[in-house]
């Protein structure tokens, strides 16, 4: 594996970049896609979140850029906003030490800033398909220029109905362009979108579950769905951890364990659809600087989040697929650090455990588990350590 991006074709100036931010070794999956995009050959990535993809065909796409046409020159488009928003702060890290200017573009935020943004000369736009569509149709963005194009999580785009809008988006650019399709799934109908808009794709394929799964310690409690939510509050006393995320299926849920877990004294919020864009990066800001200890979040608006710090992720709902399990504990044991991943089931939902395993190839830890009541009257003070940072929070419990 090539010990630097130097070694990749990448340039000095770049890598001085790089190192600034602390980013000093490539990934596998940097190391084969980074000469392939380099080369101008179309890509095809199948690897899940968290394995630096992004810098992947960020890199060679800084390589080509010219800073001197004020035109979008290569696109990115991605699912959530959240992720466009991630992808965004990521580049521009890059880009503006370059004198490439990047504009995210995604629904909730100010269209005429937008407009005014792209008629000010954007080389780089990212962005969800829905806004991009509306900025096509009020001719306020063209991609004819567009030679570099980027289809970040494909098979979420698929999942969320984009794909239509995405065709027509790809038919807007250049026909001569490069073109990048990155997903953690290849279903059909992704596979037949890259034969349809791809030149001889490579196929990149890192296998990831074990990358993913290595550093994270994953248990499953078997408890009555009616004694979960004490469970989890004692799971949290338990543990304490630094940052949190919980996962639930739908939005109805995440309101509720969110209030109950605020009824009970945890700094906690809730991240999903029915957010507006400020009141979702207001959230993320929150729980990035640790002002909140605990996420609670469904799968779509947790696509892709990359946050420093999260010691634990607690399935409180458990994931219907293999997939979604292993983006959801992979939000935890990032970057060389270790972390806990918890998921609850109702003993009816076994069957789920062992599809689990058997995609994973590994046998988790279970217990089984009554209830045990978790609320008392007593006040008491929990501490946090993380990285040599110290916390002290204050929990009132209170009898129901």
């Amino acid at each position: 594996m090539a010990t630097d991006f130097s070694a990749l074709g990448i340039r000095r100036e770049i890598n001085d970049i790089l190192r600034e931010n602390g980013i000093t070794k490539p990934t596998a999956i940097q190391v084969q896609a980074i000469p392939m995009i380099l080369a101008g050959r179309d890509v095809v990535g199948q690897s899940q979140t968290g394995t630096g993809k992004t810098l992947a065909f960020v890199l060679p796409m800084l390589e080509k850029i010219d800073s001197t046409k004020t035109h979008v020159q290569a696109l990115i488009i991605t699912p959530t906003r959240e992720l466009a928003l991630q992808i965004t702060n990521e580049v521009t890290k890059l880009a503006d030490k370059l004198g490439i200017n990047v504009l995210s573009v995604y629904g909730g935020q100010d269209v005429d800033r937008q407009i005014k943004k792209l008629r000010g000369g954007t080389q780089i736009a990212i962005g969800t398909p829905g806004r991009l569509m509306d900025h096509l149709r009020r001719k306020t963005i063209y991609l004819s220029g567009v030679t570099k194009l980027v289809l970040d999580e494909a098979d979420q785009m698929l999942h969320l109905g984009f794909l239509d809008d995405v065709e027509e988006l790809v038919r807007q650019t250049s026909p001569k362009r490069q073109t990048m399709l990155f997903s953690a799934t290849m279903p059909s109908k992704i596979r037949g979108l890259a034969t349809r808009y791809m030149r001889n794709p490579a196929d990149i394929r890192v296998q990831t579950q074990n990358v993913t799964l290595d550093e994270i310690k994953q248990v499953i409690v078997e408890i009555p769905e009616s004694e979960k939510l004490d469970k989890l509050c004692s799971l949290m006393e338990e543990y304490r951890p630094y940052l949190a995320i919980v996962f639930c299926h739908t939005k109805k849920r995440a309101v509720s364990v969110t209030s109950a877990l605020i009824q009970q004294g945890y700094d906690a919020d809730e991240l999903h659809g029915d957010l507006s864009q400020p009141q979702r990066e207001q959230v993320m800001r929150r729980f990035r600087d640790a002002k909140i200890q605990i996420l609670v979040a469904t799968d779509i608006a947790a696509r892709g989040l990359d946050v420093e710090g999260v010691t634990h992720v607690f399935n409180y709902d458990i994931p219907r697929d293999v997939d979604s399990y292993i983006h959801r504990i992979g939000r935890t044991g990032r970057a060389g650090e270790t972390g806990m991943a918890i998921t609850l089931i109702d003993p009816h939902e076994e069957p789920y455990v062992r599809m689990i395993e058997a995609g994973v190839s590994v046998s988790i830890e279970k217990h089984k588990v009554s209830g045990q009541r978790f609320l008392t009257k007593d006040k008491r003070t929990v501490s946090r350590t993380d990285g040599g940072q110290f916390f002290k929070k204050t929990f009132e419990k209170k009898e129901e």
